[in-house]
Order: C-alpha cells, then structure tokens, then sequence
C-alpha cells in the first residue's frame, strides 16, 4: 500500500468519525420543542385543527371595520398576493367584535377546524389582532376584520419572525387535537 493511499484512508477515516461525533452532538443538545398532541379527547370537547397550514390552505373573509372606503379590498389583494387561497371581501358587516374596533389592528375570528390558520393570521398583524374563538362554528373559513389601528400589513421576514416567536399554535380551551 502506498504512503499516498495511506494518507487517503486516513483523511477519510477522520471526516467519518468527525461527522459521526458531530451529529450525535446535534440530536444530543436539540432543544426543540415538540408539536402539541393530545392524549385524548375528554368528555365534551370539540376536535381542533390546530396544524400550522401553508397560505395557500387559508381561506379568508376579510371585513372593513374602519371609515376608509376599500381598504378591506386592498387588504384582500394584498393577501391574494402572498397566495392565500381565498381572501374573500365581504360587505354585510359582523356582529361587532367590541364597541370600539378603531382601538384594535385587527380582529380574528376562526372555529375548530381553522386554529392553525387563525395563529398563522396572528402573525400577519405581527401578533396585535385580538382572537376570538367560536366552538359552534363548523366552516373553514377565517375572519379577519381590519380595524381603525390597521396600518399596513408586515413583510414576509417580519411575519416569518413573528410565526417563530409565536411558536407552535396552542389550542384553545375545550378542544383537543385533531389526529
């Protein structure tokens, strides 16, 4: 066997234990956490979706809740853009989600199915819209109602910063994961 040879197996010898021992030190020292998973349902709670979708899985129903003309329609282009799926504006107010929504950047209502679509929402208004879970609601859709602090919506790093300091969706109370 040759000296160069010799050199040859002995350098690839010690990348493999070199890459070995660094990926027993990368599984060793992780420290992420884990998604949230149920054990099981208790008795009377509803099954949630709490799976952090893609955009282009949330469907959305956006609202006007301030005095500026065609600012929900600028809003749902603007999601359209960042391709959600459905960014639908609707006309025919909700019921109110407060007495003032001019103090509020927005307001998100979703139901059982949508939990991981309304987190991924909350990180669109960098965490300042108020949520509002309703248990009855049976739909796939999100609400999203722009109110009067709405100034414009944040770039794809900060909603990306927003999505990791938000974490992992927590499930709302009464409900369990969906398998």
């Amino acid at each position: 066997m040759s000296f160069a040879r010799v050199r040859a197996l002995a350098v690839v010898g010690t990348l493999v234990v070199a890459a070995a021992i660094f990926v027993i030190v990368a599984l060793v020292k992780d420290r992420q956490s884990s998604p949230q998973e149920a054990q099981g349902c208790t008795e009377g709670a509803i099954v949630a979706n709490a799976k952090l979708p893609t955009t282009e899985q949330v469907k959305l129903n956006i609202y006007n809740a301030t005095g500026t003309p065609g600012l929900a329609t600028d809003v749902s282009k603007e999601f359209l853009a960042r391709r959600f799926k459905e960014a639908t504006v609707q006309t025919a107010a909700p019921n109110p989600p407060v007495n003032k929504p001019g103090d509020k950047v927005a307001f998100i209502r979703y139901g059982p199915q949508t939990v991981g679509a309304a987190w991924l929402m909350r990180a669109y208004f960098l965490n300042e819209a108020e949520t509002q879970f309703d248990k009855a609601r049976q739909d796939d859709r999100v609400d999203v109602i722009i109110g009067g602090r709405f100034r414009q919506l944040p770039t794809i790093t900060e909603v990306n910063q927003a999505i990791g300091a938000l974490g992992n969706p927590s499930l709302p109370e009464g409900t369990c994961a969906a398998e």
